[in-house]
């Protein structure tokens, strides 16, 4: 079973680039961030002829994410929005539950929660943007812990806005002001993963060099300089049946490209 994420950055405008990236790499579950599209606008119809089943939590112009399946949802009801604060009209959630194949190779009984996340930037430091960024954070860790308690297999996927450590950045000095490499925003991270979630790059390599993000300015593509902020997370019950990772960094440098790249993880 393959789950992927991948900040598409505007579905409208990644749209080729998305088909042929599900026409290539056939992820069982793609978690989307930053489609930039209301539900009915989203292009379901190129999507389904793919056979994937589509599921959104959009928003105009910006944010937005979805879950694209081989096979629908177990649970009726997908949950959108994060938990813990009803005044947050920002679509940065959606989790779905999947089945996995049993342990002798056919679907069963075996599940996988999958959450698909945006977070926020953050940025610029010291305006609202940071401390909803931190909020954000804390209750992204009251939703993992209550997950964890259920243990069910359960991975949390997308783009964190983070960058974990300095080997996770070619230039770890460029971004000491920037919000995706706060002490705070690293702490955070720190206390979601110390939950007993499993980065699932990191528990694979130790390799520098390894980022899933390069901004269109300055030739960062061209010259490696990238950071690795699009994660996997996983709890025991899903690290445990963690048979592989991929970074698919080749598809930044197709035609109109996101500046992010899918992070896929293979489960047995």
């Amino acid at each position: 079973m393959l789950v992927a994420t991948w900040n598409i950055n505007g579905v409208k405008a990644r749209l080729d680039a998305l088909l042929a990236w599900l026409a290539e790499r056939k992820p069982d579950v793609a978690c989307l961030q930053e489609i930039k599209s209301v539900d009915e606008g989203f292009p379901r119809a190129e999507i389904e002829a793919l056979g994937y089943h589509v599921e959104t939590h959009g928003q105009k112009g910006f944010n937005g994410v979805a879950l694209l399946s081989r096979t629908p949802p177990l649970d009726k009801l997908t949950e959108r929005g994060l938990p813990g604060d009803e005044a947050d009209v920002q679509s940065r959630f959606i989790e779905g539950v999947y089945a996995m194949p049993s342990r002798s190779g056919a679907h069963g009984g075996d599940r996988l929660r999958v959450a698909c996340l945006y977070l926020p930037n953050g940025n610029p430091l010291g305006t609202d943007k940071f401390t909803y960024k931190l909020d954000w954070m804390r209750r992204l860790e009251d939703h993992a812990r209550l997950r964890l308690a259920q243990e069910v297999p359960f991975l949390l996927a997308g783009d964190f806005n983070i960058i974990p450590q300095p080997d996770d950045a070619r230039h770890p000095s460029a971004w000491v002001n920037d919000a995706l490499f706060q002490p705070e925003s690293r702490a955070a991270w720190r206390r979601l993963v110390n939950l007993g979630l499993t980065d699932a790059v990191r528990a694979t390599t130790d390799k520098d060099g390894v980022y899933t993000f390069w901004d269109y300015q300055a030739g960062a593509w061209q010259k490696n300089n990238g950071i690795r902020i699009d994660h996997l997370l996983l709890s025991p019950e899903a690290a445990a049946r963690l048979a592989s990772v991929g970074i698919d960094s080749h598809v930044r440098g197709w035609e109109k490209p996101s500046d992010h790249v899918p992070v896929i993880a293979q489960f047995h």
